[in-house]
């Protein structure tokens, strides 16, 4: 059985990346490139700088390739001169091509944040929190064209507490996902590594987040609204407005309590208090952020804001 170390070529952008990245460096295979977005404007003040897997790469002295466009003929050169035997996946962020798959000799591996096949595509933890899933897990999947829906060979579970947000929940998949993945590369590198095909049938899709999921609508049952407000954290948010401001609503709880007033009504408002009628139960506020402001806790919100109950949050200006 043939065991030698593979040479594997890593793709990755953001944190989430890094546990695996970190994990195939101190395995016995050699990492000899990094794939990844090229440098973009980031933080409040947009200034260009590289993204977390750029920046841990440049530490360990590896060779980055930051192709605008996958279909680059200087960049196809230089990933083959790489002379991979396999590729890595974990949140590169973009759809790669028959070229690029066709490169490493083994193919390419992906670390996916989500029992495969359900929740396939950009956001499988937000979106996963968001539906108010009560467990979650990662899968190592071979790449194929087709999104997410490649063979697998690994899976691993971890449940979702009811309170728990997308970035406490990423971090902890983070981690699991890249000891899951050394572990099949060693498959992979014996020749036993076992694929089975995903149930196309029972695919799920989570797509990519954008500003406007964050809109809340407070006709929902108050358990759906906190699962967006925990589901969206740390970006893009969940928000409402009241007197044509826009609240960013960082930390909930809700409760089965039952009222009689219009879904968005504010019904306490006092001390650390900050309750809000849902269409089934309410909704206790814990941590807000007016637009442009730092986050604040209710009674903080309240000495500088005057909000008394009656008033009604609404889903637009």
């Amino acid at each position: 059985m043939v065991d030698a170390p593979l040479r594997v070529v890593f793709f990755g952008t953001p944190e989430f990346a890094l546990p695996t990245l970190d994990a195939l460096l101190r395995s016995r295979h050699q990492v000899v490139g990094v794939v990844t977005q090229p440098d973009r404007p980031r933080g409040r003040g947009h200034k260009t700088s590289h993204a977390p897997v750029k920046a841990r790469a440049l530490d360990a002295a590896l060779s980055v390739l930051q192709p605008e466009r996958l279909k680059d003929a200087a960049f196809l050169a230089d990933l083959s001169a790489l002379g991979s035997d396999l590729g890595v996946v974990a949140a590169y962020g973009k759809i790669l091509t028959d070229a690029v798959l066709a490169t490493p000799r083994l193919g390419l591996i992906n670390v996916h944040a989500s029992l495969l096949p359900r929740y396939r595509g950009a956001a499988p933890i937000h979106r996963a929190i968001i539906d108010g899933e009560l467990a979650t897990g990662v899968t190592i999947m071979r790449v194929v064209k087709a999104l997410d829906a490649g063979p697998m060979l690994a899976k691993d579970h971890r449940a979702i507490g009811q309170d728990e947000t997308s970035d406490e929940v990423e971090r902890d998949l983070a981690r699991l996902g890249s000891r899951l993945l050394v572990g099949v590369v060693d498959q992979i590198a014996r020749g036993n590594a076992q694929d089975t095909a995903q149930d196309d049938a029972a695919a799920t899709y989570a797509p990519r987040l954008t500003k406007d999921d964050g809109v809340i609508d407070w006709s929902w049952p108050a358990v759906r609204v906190h699962n967006l407000i925990r589901g969206l954290h740390p970006w893009p948010h969940a928000f409402t407005f009241l007197d044509g401001n826009r609240l960013i609503l960082l930390r909930s709880s809700p409760s089965a309590d039952a009222h009689t007033e219009a879904p968005g009504t504010i019904l306490v408002a006092e001390g650390d208090r900050l309750v809000v009628a849902a269409g089934e139960g309410t909704v206790r506020l814990q941590q807000i952020q007016v637009e442009g402001k730092r986050a604040m806790a209710p009674r903080e919100f309240l000495a500088g804001h005057r909000v008394a109950r009656g008033n009604r949050f609404i889903t637009g200006r």
